[in-house]
């Protein structure tokens, strides 16, 4: 009776979850569908503009543009992961998701977002490298280094999230199975385990200072180098265009690394649950959306190629 009562306990009895997502403006379903979806189009339409733009101009294949292109794809394979069923929330209500795919949209939602940070690390590696390091930039940041350093975030991402998946798929559910968000993340999905989550949390919590400091350090140190050489060059005029590109990344990495860590770096992952779905409306939402803008499409040589493109396709007179 004592073992079939412990494996009773142990059985995942819910077969889906309730999304919550935000009952406050429920009523509001359709216009914020219509505006969600066009931010969304919007994200991917630029990202796709970048990825093209960026692999078809020979001017734009070097190491800077194909960490954004790269990073780009990131982004668009990580809010896809989110806002398609944010946006069949808002128009036809269904909240329902499966057992199994909601652990599948934590995974990718997990693993595309570590990802992200680790290469948002390279690319101010990069930037670090071509403004302090100028003679030996070409020679030791290659094409091939460049491919090794992008597939490493990937690989180091999966890594880090799939063992925490496998983890939290062991753990049991019970009858309460409405998650308080507007997708299956991983604080919310935990606290609804009937579980002893103290492990997971804990190794949660270790992975996120791991993820998101260790690359805001990264990113802080190569930011550091680079303002104080910027400080140095000996036009103005080269220091206010300098200054200008780093204050526009900044922005973003403020956004971007602002909200993972008010939202995962927690040693207890129910904290502040409501609070959680406002910062990672911004994290999948509002950032994406930026994002092509301010770390690509400002620049001018971007604007250049689109230009030409565009010339390009026009019909002869």
């Amino acid at each position: 009776p004592g073992k079939l009562t412990y494996l009773l306990n142990n059985l995942t009895t819910v077969q889906e979850f309730i999304l919550e997502g935000f009952p406050a403006v429920q009523h509001l379903g359709k216009p914020l569908f219509m505006v969600h979806l066009l931010l969304y189009l919007v994200s991917i339409m630029g990202s796709i503009v970048i990825i093209t733009i960026t692999w078809s101009d020979h001017c734009l294949q070097t190491p800077m543009y194909f960490f954004l292109s790269n990073f780009s794809f990131l982004e668009s394979c990580f809010i896809t992961t989110v806002i398609p069923k944010l946006l069949a929330i808002f128009l036809s209500g269904m909240q329902t998701i499966s057992f199994a795919a909601c652990l599948t949209q934590t995974f990718f939602f997990l693993f595309l977002g570590s990802t992200c940070f680790f290469l948002l690390a390279v690319m101010s590696l990069d930037r670090y490298m071509a403004i302090c390091n100028p003679l030996h930039y070409h020679n030791i940041m290659n094409m091939k280094v460049c491919f090794l350093l992008v597939l490493s975030c990937y690989l180091l991402g999966f890594m880090l999230i799939i063992g925490l998946i496998l983890m939290v798929s062991q753990l049991s559910f019970c009858d309460f199975n409405v998650i308080n968000h507007f997708f299956c993340d991983l604080g919310p999905l935990v606290h609804l385990s009937c579980s002893d989550t103290s492990t997971v949390e804990s190794l949660s919590f270790l992975l996120s200072v791991v993820t998101i400091l260790s690359s805001l350090t990264i990113t802080i140190i190569s930011y550091t180098h680079i303002i104080t050489t910027i400080v140095h060059l000996p036009s103005a005029k080269e220091r206010q265009k300098a200054f200008s590109t780093c204050s526009s990344h900044l922005i973003v990495l403020v956004l971007t690394y602002g909200s993972c860590v008010f939202i995962y770096v927690k040693p207890k992952q129910a904290d502040r649950l409501e609070a959680n779905k406002e910062a990672a409306l911004v994290n999948t939402v509002i950032t994406p959306l930026l994002n092509p803008f301010i770390y690509t499409l400002r620049n001018k040589q971007v604007q250049k190629a689109l230009r030409d493109a565009l010339y390009r396709k026009k019909p002869m007179k």
